[in-house]
C-alpha cells in the first residue's frame, strides 16, 4: 500500500469511521467512556494487524476483522460487537469486501464468545497480540476469508 493510499485511509477513518463507530456504540447502549474504549480498541486492532502485515492487505484485513470482533465480543458482548461491525461496513462501497469482512467478523465473534473468560483478562494490547496469533492460525488453516485479487 502506498503512502498516499495509507494517508487516504487514515483521513477517512478519522473523519467518518471514528464518529460512525462511536455513534454505533452509543446507540447500542454504551456510555461515553465505554464508547471511547470501544473506538480505541478498534483502532488498536487496526494498528496491531497493520504492523504484522504492512504489505499484505488481504491477510491484514482478515486478521484485523477476526481479532477486532473477538476482542469486542469477549469484552462487550456479541450485540455490541455486531453493532460496531455493521457500522463499519455501512461505510464501504465494496460489496465483495464487506461480505468477506462479515465472514471474518462472524469467526471472530464465535471465538470471542467461546473464550470470553480468558480474553477479558489483561490489557487490550496483550489480548490483541494473542488474538492476532489465533487469527494467523485460522488464516493458515484457510478458515479466514479474503477478497479475490483484482490485479489479475
Amino acid at each position: 500500500m502506498s503512502l498516499g493510499s495509507s494517508l487516504r485511509r487514515a483521513v477517512r477513518a478519522a473523519t467518518s469511521g471514528v464518529p460512525r463507530l462511536y455513534a454505533a456504540a452509543r446507540s447500542a447502549g454504551a456510555d461515553h467512556r465505554d464508547a471511547a474504549a470501544l473506538v480505541s480498541a478498534s483502532a488498536s486492532a487496526l494498528m496491531v494487524a497493520a504492523r504484522r502485515h504492512p504489505h499484505e492487505w488481504r491477510r491484514q484485513n482478515a486478521v484485523r476483522h477476526f481479532a477486532w470482533q473477538a476482542l469486542l465480543t469477549a469484552r462487550y458482548g456479541v450485540e455490541m460487537a455486531r453493532a460496531l461491525a455493521d457500522a463499519h461496513e455501512r461505510g464501504s462501497s465494496d460489496a465483495v469486501d464487506s461480505s468477506v469482512d462479515r465472514a471474518n467478523n462472524a469467526a471472530g465473534q464465535a471465538y470471542g464468545a467461546a473464550h470470553a473468560a480468558q480474553l477479558r483478562r489483561g490489557p487490550v494490547g496483550a489480548t490483541l497480540t494473542h488474538l492476532v496469533e489465533v487469527a494467523e492460525r485460522e488464516w493458515a488453516a484457510g478458515r479466514l476469508s479474503s477478497p479475490p485479487r483484482r490485479d489479475g
